[in-house]
């Protein structure tokens, strides 16, 4: 278990501490993890070198987080604690499991004393996070609450009826209050944020933040613009109005195929609808200042939206078909409108495709309080490793972990040979480093996840 933590860097569900001296930082972690994903804590590892030094009186240290956190931490939260014996040394390994409450630090109170997980850091959380974190404990979306500002007339319900229809299906006042669309409230009933969002006649008087800006750069920088648009539309037509700026703005090469020219498009529509749905459909609107946007640079386009994964979600869980909607109603208007097909297959799909045409794969990233989905066109074709590298690669896929000794007996050649091979992959980022240390005669290596 340990070995396989090891193997991973700091992140939003994994933090290492070298010892328990410093309590507080320790506490300040589990309050983040139980509020943002979850996530584990490993005492016993230099953070920095992740040089494996272990714990003393492990016991003792238990005892001493265990009553920190009862004494500490409101509402109560149960960490599960576990020790773990590894080279000769004691480990202490922290599990903490993601629950909506929020959970906050009883000396600073709810409204400074909740901390969230962004990267590999902890962060006091803001006043429109925190009241998300509570709106996840009664199982409430933003945009299906009511917006007491606005009115039945402010949707322009024949723009609703006309999308409808066109997949065949009806919409009127019934389905708007079924979907939330419209919602009751004293007697009266509201437009919902996601109807001002995707149906709203004057949206940016209401969300004057729920846009799109677009921008082409030269060269791989910010620096010199060539071209922009600010698309300021109902959310399922600033759909087409994106993929638009971004073809104006790319490429298509040609090939001859046997019976005609095949033109091939920098970018795959595909992955690019799907990415652009996905910055629509899980933006946080409710942060103020945050925009989707769009960079388009000579190397790659970005597409960025305000808000982080979902509270509870990892990305390892949402590329594995994991779905989870920040924003429920939007996400179900979607799919009546055939925008989405089925539940947490974007992302997966978007490499699959990748794949399929030898592109890199898109990246995806958690930035602060933004979501990134980095794409890379045809000309940055996935490098060919070399045939010493794929059989290691292989071997690794079999075996998970692999030493000098044994990469040099599957490769044939000396260890000090097969050192500076794994060196190499090292560097490359294909391989990960597990031991005790950089001088660690036992170390091993697995694969990059």
């Amino acid at each position: 278990m340990l070995e396989a933590l090891l193997s991973q860097e700091e992140s939003k569900v994994l933090e290492f501490k070298e010892n328990a001296e410093s309590l507080n930082g320790i506490i300040r972690t589990i309050i983040a993890f139980g509020n943002t994903a979850g996530g584990t804590i490993v005492v016993g590892i230099k953070d920095k070198t992740k040089e494996a030094i272990g714990v003393k009186n492990i016991l003792n240290e238990e005892e001493r987080i265990a009553n920190a956190i009862a004494d500490s931490i409101t509402p109560l939260i149960t960490p599960n604690f576990q020790f773990n014996t590894w080279r000769n040394r004691d480990f202490l390994i922290i599990s903490v499991n993601f629950a909506p409450m929020p959970y906050y630090l009883k000396s600073k109170g709810l409204e400074h004393g909740v901390y969230i997980r962004l990267g590999s850091t902890n962060r006091v959380a803001d006043k429109a996070t925190i009241a998300e974190l509570h709106r996840l404990a009664i199982h409430q979306s933003f945009d299906e609450l009511p917006n007491f500002q606005a009115k039945q007339e402010d949707i322009d319900l024949s723009l609703a009826k006309e999308l409808f229809l066109a997949k065949g299906k009806k919409f009127d006042l019934n389905v708007a209050k079924s979907m939330h669309l419209l919602v009751s409230y004293q007697s009266t009933y509201y437009p919902s944020n996601s109807a001002i969002l995707i149906f709203g006649k004057d949206r940016r008087h209401f969300f004057p933040d729920a846009i799109i800006q677009c921008g082409c750069f030269a060269g791989t920088t910010k620096t010199q613009i060539i071209d922009q648009q600010e698309i300021d539309l109902p959310l399922p037509n600033a759909i087409d109005q994106a993929i638009l700026f971004i073809e104006r703005n790319s490429s298509v090469r040609s090939e001859i195929g046997r019976i005609q020219r095949i033109d091939i498009p920098q970018y795959p529509p595909v992955v690019l609808r799907e990415a652009i749905i996905n910055a629509i459909v899980h933006a946080d609107y409710s942060i103020k200042g945050g925009t989707i946007q769009i960079a388009i640079f000579s190397d790659r386009l970005e597409i960025t939206n305000p808000g982080t994964l979902p509270y509870g979600l990892t990305l390892e869980k949402a590329l594995s078909g994991i779905s989870q909607l920040r924003n429920r109603v939007i996400g179900h208007i979607f799919r009546e409108l055939s925008l989405i097909e089925r539940w947490g297959s974007g992302l997966g799909r978007m490499i699959e495709v990748c794949q399929q045409q030898g592109i890199t794969e898109p990246k995806f990233e958690e930035l602060d309080n933004y979501f990134r989905v980095t794409l890379y066109h045809d000309a940055h074709l996935v490098p060919t490793k070399v045939i010493w590298q794929k059989v290691i690669i292989n071997y690794l896929k079999q075996h998970q972990i692999v030493t000098t000794k044994d990469a040099s007996r599957v490769w044939k050649v000396t260890e000090r040979t097969a050192s500076s091979r794994l060196k190499k992959m090292l560097d490359e980022g294909l391989i990960i480093e597990v031991g005790t240390g950089p001088f660690d005669p036992k170390k091993k290596f697995v694969l990059t996840k």
